[in-house]
């Protein structure tokens, strides 16, 4: 049986926990030349690495995997436009992700960029102990389900045929 239990990210918390990835990142001595943001859960904390990194060259992917709250498809679907590494052969970039859990979508995005860049590593807010991947940089591991500010509540637009990520 599924515990009601919580892991509480705020606005004020989500500050503190990007900051603190990036130092971790920085104090690694890894210099990315581009951040990839998962979206839609990744998209904010890749800008605030970005941001804290001074990293400019920010990219977007879209994954689909999760479609409710515990459930999710059989297998992470890269949805399009995929990125295009032209010219990026001798580039570090750092995935960035709101939470592995599963650790399946960031495992595709890791296969997706290997051979076509020179390194990758992935920075993530929280981590699962039950991830198929161990990310690179986590601010937190928990078990519990996560509460994000930008998706707890109910959306403004109920669209066709759209999940809501809770």
């Amino acid at each position: 049986m599924a515990s009601d239990q919580r892991e509480i990210m705020t606005w004020e918390i989500f500050g503190e926990a990007s900051r603190g990835l990036a130092q971790m990142v920085a104090d690694d001595g890894y210099e990315p030349d581009m951040i990839l943001s998962i979206a839609r859960g990744g998209l904010l904390i890749g800008g605030a690495l970005g941001y804290a990194l001074s990293v400019k060259n920010v990219y977007t992917m879209n994954v689909e995997f999760y479609t409710g709250v515990d459930t999710r498809l059989e297998v992470p679907r890269i949805m399009p436009p995929a990125p295009d590494f032209v010219d990026l052969a001798h580039a570090r970039i750092l995935i960035a992700d709101d939470v592995a859990d599963t650790g399946h979508t960031l495992r595709s995005v890791e296969q997706f960029c290997a051979g076509k860049v020179a390194e990758v590593r992935t920075a993530v807010l929280y981590d699962k102990p039950h991830s198929v991947v161990r990310p690179n940089y986590t601010w937190r591991s928990t078990s519990l389900w996560i509460n994000f500010p930008w998706s707890d509540k109910e959306p403004v637009v109920a669209r066709e045929g759209a999940v809501r990520d809770a």
